[in-house]
């Protein structure tokens, strides 16, 4: 296996005309891998000593870096870490999701600040985009003048099929068809003065993944993402894989069968996405909620939990076998809103639902939880206009944002 983020550590340059490009290297190396004493830097990022002695000094005069406690205990001078400073910007990500709004406000470390939720049964356009107004003016709110100042970007993160599928969720067909007619970054983009960049949710919560997660040690995996829908992304070697038109991984289209003429086959989304969990518990006239929950490994939801498992561990399963004979990869990682105890759940019953396939001529891949969770979409988002200001791989994100737009 890769040493950890070996692919995603970028290597600086040091001609002069490269200072701004170094000064990103920089930063993403400390992203990477946590602090470091400037002889590591010079190391890692493959720059002389004095050049980053250089970047440094540049660098903590905008904000973005400071030095930590000094390392003692080895031979010679206590060496000095240099840390990303968390108040050096700010990032907010906003996930419009079929059941809820959720704004996370993300400092330059990558760490939730703070937070706000709009929920719903299904999303009204008429009122959605004014409350997510005031959700972000909340945010923003709570960032003095000078923190404020140093709010550098939005991120949104939606399904770019939001007014899709309501006759599953029993919705409205004239309130889906105006989220057809509707441009989401537009509209999000009208309630603030910071640049608002978009990508689909999955893709966003693949984004988190690659950053903060697997993505660290793994070069390429198919990434599914279980929430009110259920839904994935492609990391291609380190490089999220849009797609023509930013939908690459859309999973929850898959079929679950063969079509013919007397019926059309149902798809994965049908069978192992929440709301099917939801359903389950309405039809024995539980509180559906529970699906978001512990109470759904508990009684009475705990038998209808189980019947879901079973159909969603196969589903996902023939869903990872297809993958992996279209992509050869080793690993499928998964992640959801779910209780993190469901997942793992769900994560064991598909595992164990691989074993019923033939595997000859290809590699089964492993199964993995990830380690985000159900911020995903929403810090995923945020970390799409960090990295497009900060890191020196930006190519990455501005191809998912023009697929997508």
């Amino acid at each position: 296996m890769t040493p950890d983020g070996a692919w995603l550590r970028p290597c600086g340059s040091s001609p002069s005309g490269m200072s701004h490009f170094n000064e990103r290297v920089l930063l993403q190396a400390i992203r990477l891998n946590g602090e470091l004493p400037q002889a590591d830097l010079a190391r890692v990022t493959r720059l002389s000593t004095q050049a980053v002695a250089l970047i440094v000094r540049r660098l903590a005069a905008q904000g973005l870096v400071a030095r930590g406690a000094p390392r003692r205990g080895r031979v010679g001078q206590p060496s000095v870490p240099i840390v990303l400073d968390p108040d050096g910007a700010y990032f907010i990500g906003v996930k419009i999701g079929r059941r809820g709004v959720d704004l996370l406000l993300v400092d330059f470390a990558g760490q939730v600040r703070a937070r706000d939720s709009i929920g719903y049964r299904y999303p009204d356009p008429e009122l959605l985009f004014g409350q997510i107004d005031a959700g972000l003016r909340g945010l923003r709110g709570q960032l003095g003048p000078r923190q404020a100042a140093r709010l550098r970007g939005i991120g949104v993160a939606a399904p770019l099929s939001l007014g899709g599928w309501q006759s599953l969720l029993n919705g409205d067909a004239q309130q889906a068809g105006r989220w057809n007619r509707i441009d989401i970054r537009a509209r999000v983009q009208a309630c603030s003065a910071v640049p608002v960049v978009f990508a689909k949710d999955t893709v966003a919560a693949c984004v988190a993944e690659l950053v903060a997660g697997h993505g660290r040690s793994l070069r390429s995996f198919v990434y599914i993402f279980v929430g009110t829908f259920i839904g994935g992304a492609l990391v291609l070697d380190s490089s999220v894989h849009a797609g023509l038109t930013g939908n690459a991984g859309a999973l929850g289209s898959m079929p679950l069968a063969r079509g013919d003429n007397a019926a059309v086959p149902a798809q994965l989304l049908s069978t192992a996405s929440l709301f099917a969990l939801e359903r389950r518990y309405a039809a024995a006239g539980l509180d559906e909620r529970a699906a978001h929950d512990a109470r759904a490994l508990q009684r009475p939801w705990l038998a209808h939990t189980e019947a879901w498992l079973e159909d969603a561990a196969r589903a996902i399963a023939l869903a990872t076998c297809n993958a992996a004979c279209l992509v050869d990869l080793g690993h499928v990682v998964l992640d959801g809103s779910a209780h993190p105890a469901l997942l793992g759940r769900l994560l064991e019953r598909s595992t164990r639902a691989l074993s019923h396939y033939r595997w000859d001529g290809v590699r089964q891949p492993t199964l993995l939880g990830g380690m985000v969770g159900a911020d995903a979409r929403a810090v995923g988002a945020a970390l799409l206009p960090l990295h497009a200001h900060f890191a020196p791989d930006r190519e990455l994100f501005l191809k998912i944002l023009s697929a997508a737009a």
